[in-house]
């Protein structure tokens, strides 16, 4: 197994097969931790992490102000079963994506 813990998708803990997936999930995760500021499964010890991750043991602090949209995206991808995660197509058709994409499809204009 390789990679940082904290973005591992609960398939690579449990040392399962997997895919694209995977990907789509550490998507999530980098949403997560850019609007709330940590990782979604942090912990104090690597095995409570692992514990976490594989119970998909979600909360969204109420500290900090996050639209329904972008819980609603983070909570359709960190989802434990890999073929229930929203694909990329709907990811990027999903109404927080769509909401804040640039329409000239640059980042600056």
């Amino acid at each position: 197994m390789c990679g940082t813990l904290d973005y591992l998708a609960p398939e690579m803990v449990e040392n399962k097969a997997h895919d694209y997936a995977v990907d789509n999930w550490t998507l999530s995760v980098l949403c997560y931790e850019f609007l709330y500021g940590m990782p979604p499964f942090e912990a104090e010890t690597q095995k409570d992490t692992f514990r976490r991750i594989m119970k998909v043991d979600l909360n969204f602090p109420s500290t900090i102000y996050v639209s329904s949209q972008a819980k609603d995206l983070i909570s359709r991808l960190l989802v434990k079963d890999s073929s229930k995660r929203l694909s990329l197509q709907k990811i990027m058709e999903h109404p927080w994506i769509t909401k804040n994409a640039n329409p000239k499809g640059a980042c600056w204009s």
